[in-house]
């Protein structure tokens, strides 16, 4: 049977723009007829796989999602004194293997998510070919893609090539969208910036106006682990997998989305940590917020309502594992980070004979 790792998380953040819409606004959605603000998955796996926790955990097993692989091929093929017509054919025969190009440049068409040994599989038929003085073999084209590749991240968020399908990966980890437990206003901030060389003679005003939105909020998130398939995707691998977990179970907790930092400085930590694993069918416990929270205490009210709905649901819907969750209660000093992190790497216990 398939083993899930759930973590839910409740994060509070203060006045931030972590994800913005095309106009710049926070984005929102709407949640139990009340407007919430929310953070897109996207956004949040990027923040976690670009962060330096999981790039250190997972050296060596962190892919690269660029469209410009043409480019590069072709820069350094030029560089060696190859012909610019020759560099560009070349460069193109290589990038086309990992997606459409565009019609000038040699640029895929969509995002490709290359892994650490496609990487080093193009820069070593690159150096060939600048060796030999000649154009790529189909036979070299054809080994550049590799369903055995070992990148973490590909296995945990999975790819989708058009060009190849038969080298996709399917995700082994689903993450939701956050969303906060509570209704919310989204403000605006009109600012100002003095220019420093401004001796006020003719003009006293300030050398720039502008404004932006911001908001902020105490937000749940939801993210569903398949152990099983993580491990399929990275051949077995059991301790690769395992540090993947971890990898990503730590970063949920401690990684912020880095919209506007700069501006706002809205990094936070996890504030509650309830992880699950077992062989029952995941769900979210976002229903424990259809209803917004508010009031004074806000943070014990959304960690009541999640506790209350997950004992509920597990009482209606009976656990297929016995093993309790895994809690962290940052508000109250209760648990720690080390005890979830130990928690998502042990395997399930074996179920005793009931005989």
């Amino acid at each position: 049977m398939t083993t899930f790792i759930q973590l839910h998380l409740l994060t509070s953040y203060p006045p931030a723009n972590l994800n913005r819409d095309d106009l710049g606004r926070p984005k929102t959605a709407v949640m139990g007829g009340v407007q919430r603000l929310r953070v897109s998955s996207q956004s949040l796996k990027r923040a976690w796989r670009t962060s330096d926790l999981f790039q250190r955990a997972l050296e060596g097993h962190v892919g690269t999602r660029t469209k410009e692989m043409g480019a590069r091929v072709r820069a350094r093929l030029t560089e060696a004194d190859i012909p610019e017509a020759d560099a560009a054919k070349w460069a193109e025969a290589i990038a086309g293997r990992f997606g459409k190009l565009k019609a000038t440049g040699g640029e895929i068409e969509q995002l490709a998510h290359f892994s650490p040994a496609e990487i080093s599989a193009v820069d070593t038929l690159t150096g060939i070919l600048i060796s030999e003085r000649r154009a790529p073999r189909e036979e070299e084209l054809g080994k550049l893609l590799q369903a055995r590749h070992g990148a973490a991240d590909i296995a945990l968020f999975g790819r989708m090539l058009a060009a190849a399908p038969a080298f996709n990966t399917e995700a082994a980890a689903q993450v939701a969208h956050a969303i906060t437990v509570h209704k919310v206003a989204v403000e605006d901030d009109y600012f100002t910036a003095v220019d420093d060389l401004n001796q006020g003679v003719e003009d006293v005003g300030a050398g720039h106006i502008g404004e932006t939105e911001f908001a902020a909020g105490l937000f749940y998130l939801y993210v569903c682990i398949d152990r099983d398939l993580l491990c399929r995707n990275l051949q077995d691998d059991e301790q690769l997998a395992t540090t993947a977990i971890r990898a990503l179970t730590e970063a949920t907790a401690t990684v912020a989305p880095t919209g506007k930092q700069n501006s706002f400085a809205s990094r936070a930590y996890a504030s509650y940590i309830r992880a699950e694993k077992g062989t029952r069918q995941p769900r979210s416990l976002s229903v424990a917020f259809l209803k917004p929270v508010s009031g004074q205490d806000m943070l014990a009210d959304a960690i009541a309502a999640l506790e209350g709905t997950g004992a509920n649901m597990d009482k209606v819907y009976s656990a297929l594992s016995d093993v309790p969750p895994c809690v962290v209660n940052a508000a109250r000093g209760e648990g720690s980070l080390t005890d979830v992190l130990r928690f998502v790497s042990e395997p399930l216990p074996e179920k005793k004979d009931a005989r």
